[in-house]
């Protein structure tokens, strides 16, 4: 063999080797990645468990929250329910009186006004509540309208304290 052909072949095996070394590298190389990429792959699952157990424990606190919110509306609305029943109860059971003439409504007249030319007695009866003043009675009708009237006054207020109560709860939550 000629020292060329040896150059050639040693060359040869130079390449040999070293394309064998190179794949070995590469292959290395491709399995320390691989486990760098797994070992980032278990990091980023553990952060992801991490945010999804953070994420339930605050859905649980809202639900709970809420649940908590919708618990006292409703103990305040059976109050307020409670509280407007009575209310009519009470305002029927006076319109009752009223209508037996159980009980009267009545106003004071200004005993100073002279214009007014209703002579009313000023001796206290056996039913007055106020004695020595001067007092007209109401018509049954017009007593009627004014226990009506003060009824719907004391829905409006009830209503208007249950929506009070609401908004508050619902607001401070």
């Amino acid at each position: 063999m000629t020292p060329v052909q040896k150059l050639v072949g040693l060359l040869g095996l130079v390449l040999v080797l070293m394309a064998g070394a190179a794949g070995a590298t590469w292959q290395v190389q491709d399995w320390r990645m691989g486990n760098k990429l797994s070992e980032q792959a278990g990091l980023h699952q553990d952060d992801l468990a991490r945010i999804s157990m953070a994420a339930a424990d605050q859905a649980r606190a809202e639900q709970d929250k809420r649940l908590a919110t919708e618990q006292q509306l409703a103990i305040q609305d059976q109050q307020h329910t409670k509280e407007l029943s009575d209310a009519k109860r009470t305002q029927a059971a006076l319109r009752d009186r009223l209508a037996t003439a159980d009980v009267r409504l009545s106003v004071l007249i200004d005993a100073s006004d002279t214009a007014s030319g209703c002579n009313m007695p000023t001796a206290a009866g056996a039913v007055g509540v106020v004695h020595a003043t001067r007092r007209a009675q109401l018509d049954p009708a017009h007593a009627q309208r004014i226990i009506a009237i003060t009824g719907d006054g004391d829905n409006a207020i009830i209503a208007l304290r249950a929506c009070q109560s609401y908004v508050h709860a619902v607001s401070s939550k």
